[in-house]
């Protein structure tokens, strides 16, 4: 066998030890920063299959609060478009997430975008969400080789030639009590998107729109189940 050979037949075999080298779930190497404390983080499944990373509060009761403080969510860090994901790739991802999140809420809560537009008397939950990075990497390869948002590029090749892609999306939440300044849960989710044909592919954020809905579903059991 030659070297050439050899070297592939290796990263084949360390994928099938590495549970198909695809993590559903982000490593700490990939935390952005954005929530400053990852304690208390676990693995979960949600009701649609997905893996999360997760942490609440004890004690946590969502029926306690009547508001929901979200204007939209955040680019984290701030973006550097590249002619595979573009500036409008990012604001529609931005929006459509926003969209979701506020729907998800809004089976329970008021949405309001600032504290001091809570009706009075309401005990309210500040939403802090970003999207931390998007990425569109080999099926099937390592999770190291998604990328931050500041630093987008396209992946290479694989080694044996094109190969299919899957467009993806970390996206990272804090919720706080309002009246303490506690937070009350947190989360980090992997959101896996549209697979595309290979590494020149622009990622669209339409790529995503399936994804979101089920993240929509998601946060409308966890609230509603209470």
């Amino acid at each position: 066998m030659g070297m050439s050979n050899k070297w592939i037949a290796g990263i084949a075999l360390s994928c099938v030890f590495q549970v198909g080298c695809v993590s559903k779930v982000a490593q700490q190497e990939q935390y952005s920063g954005f929530l400053g404390n990852y304690q208390g983080l676990e693995e979960q499944t949600t009701p649609s299959e997905q893996k999360v990373l997760r942490w609440v509060s004890p004690g946590f009761d969502p029926r306690a609060y009547s508001t929901v403080v979200f204007r939209q969510m955040e680019l984290y860090p701030s973006p550097k478009p590249t002619a595979r994901v573009s500036l409008k790739t990012l604001q529609d991802l931005q929006l459509m997430a926003s969209n979701s999140v506020k729907q998800a809420f809004s089976r329970r809560y008021a949405i309001v975008p600032y504290p001091q537009l809570a009706p009075t008397n309401s005990r309210s939950l500040i939403l802090q969400a970003a999207i931390t990075h998007v990425s569109a990497n080999n099926e099937g390869m390592h999770w190291y080789e998604a990328v931050p948002i500041g630093a987008i590029v396209g992946a290479t090749q694989a080694a044996t030639g094109h190969r299919d892609q899957t467009a993806e999306m970390y996206i990272e939440a804090n919720l706080i009590d309002a009246k303490t300044g506690l937070p009350v849960a947190k989360m980090v989710r992997k959101v896996f998107g549209a697979t595309l044909d290979n590494a020149q592919q622009p990622v669209l954020a339409s790529d995503f729109k399936v994804a979101l809905k089920s993240m929509t579903d998601d946060m409308q059991a966890l609230l509603l189940k209470h």
